[in-house]
């Protein structure tokens, strides 16, 4: 009896690091509902692990006709009205802001998302190198990470944030 409960408990402690990491490997995401400063839905926000980065998808509702920029920000706290609490753009490299900027870009810059006269927009965009919590640049750090939609488009080179304007719905990322 001691010879088995000696082995299972080697097994579990071997089998620790398997489990700590598990769920954040390729086809792993993390996903997120976008509210309004008053709390309605304005669509769901999928960040997924892939051998490439990870690949951002966003499904938009209720959202003003026109183009909007959305970026991964680097604080999983969406605090209303203004959703500041989501701090800047996810930026590990240090990098200035755009996509265009020759000194950019940060890791959270994705293109603008066009929302049509019902209110909807996608947007699907692969974030070059990221990982979800692996390597030396993971999204999710000890502050967690969010998605924002901003009321104007991003010019893709004006540092720090595009012109981008406010921040019309946010939504803290979840793994699972």
């Amino acid at each position: 009896m001691k010879t088995a409960s000696l082995l299972f408990a080697t097994a579990a402690i071997l089998a620790l690091p398997a489990c700590a990491t598990m769920g954040t490997g390729q086809g792993a995401s993390a996903n997120t509902t976008l509210l309004g400063a008053d709390g309605t839905s304005h669509g769901v926000a999928k960040v997924t692990q892939t051998t490439s980065g990870l690949k951002v998808t966003v499904a938009a509702t209720g959202l003003t006709p026109g183009v909007h920029a959305v970026h991964v920000h680097t604080t999983g706290t969406c605090t209303a009205p203004a959703f500041t609490s989501a701090g800047g753009h996810w930026n590990p490299m240090g990098k200035q802001h755009g996509m265009e900027n020759p000194m950019g870009s940060h890791m959270g810059d994705m293109p603008n998302m066009t929302v049509n006269a019902d209110g909807r927009g996608t947007l699907e965009y692969t974030i070059a190198g990221g990982a979800l919590s692996d390597g030396t640049t993971p999204l999710f750090d000890a502050d967690g990470a969010a998605v924002v939609v901003h009321a104007l488009p991003d010019d893709n080179k004006s540092d720090p944030a595009g012109k981008a304007g406010d921040r019309l719905a946010c939504g803290v990322l979840t793994l699972g």
